[in-house]
């Protein structure tokens, strides 16, 4: 209290004497004693891009757009959370990828994921591929129940093929030329099928696990209660591990 006491004095005095010269004098320290605050509001006002909206999840659907729409609700509940979606036919990921590569580079997406149903997720190695190619490296990559034999080649940080071994899902393929992660996860043994896979709420539950594990960092993940996919194990119902034997 003291100091502003002598400031207010000394200003005081200053302004008793309404010189031009110590009107200008004034008016600097003034104009000094504001500027740090200034330079605070400034400087807080600028909030930081969010960890959801530079990310980017592209959901792929399998054949004639009908046997996967269990993907819309997946991109409802994605989309309650901030994080921008595009929900498309497996047919157009060439140009999906085209899409996604020009946002990296702007720098609107810095996460990439990918999230494929049927035919939707045999598209996502070739879609990982390309993205790579253009010097956009996926983040995660999910495939559920894959209907064709597929390999993996190019950077993505964590591929996770979800399939039903007792129906005709196909475990991936690792490649030599692949940088990052790859996980095949039997769901079959709890209750999935090729129709269902998509639709199932324990599904999503997994499937969102993963992307926020990524997007934000197992915060969100944590505050949910969701189970990451390595606890999956637990439930006696996951056989996962690299599908070199079967390619």
């Amino acid at each position: 209290m003291r100091p502003y006491g002598c400031y207010r004095g000394f200003i005081g005095r200053l302004s008793a004497r309404p010189r031009p010269r110590l009107r200008l004098i004034l008016a600097a320290a003034i104009a000094l004693l504001l500027a740090p605050s200034i330079g605070v509001g400034v400087a807080n006002a600028a909030a930081p891009t969010s960890a959801a909206s530079s990310a980017h999840v592209y959901l792929l659907r399998g054949v004639l757009n009908i046997f996967s729409l269990g993907l819309d609700d997946l991109a409802a509940k994605l989309r309650r959370q901030g994080i921008p979606v595009t929900v498309a036919n497996y047919l157009s990921w060439s140009s999906l990828a085209d899409e996604a590569a020009a946002e990296y580079r702007s720098g609107r997406a810095r996460t990439i994921i990918l999230v494929g149903h049927s035919s939707g997720a045999t598209a996502l190695p070739d879609m990982v591929a390309r993205l790579d190619q253009l010097g956009a490296p996926v983040k995660l990559a999910i495939g559920l129940d894959s209907v064709f034999r597929t390999s993996l080649s190019g950077r993505v940080g964590r591929y996770i093929n979800f399939y039903v071994a007792n129906g005709n899902g196909e475990p991936v393929a690792r490649t030599g030329q692949l940088k990052g992660t790859l996980e095949n996860v039997d769901v079959g043994k709890i209750g999935m099928g090729h129709l269902t896979i998509d639709k199932s709420e324990i599904m999503h539950r997994k499937v969102i696990s993963a992307i926020d594990s990524v997007v934000f960092g197992g915060s969100k993940q944590a505050a949910q209660g969701l189970q990451p996919e390595a606890s999956v194990a637990k439930q006696g119902a996951v056989a996962a591990g690299d599908a070199t034997a079967r390619n």
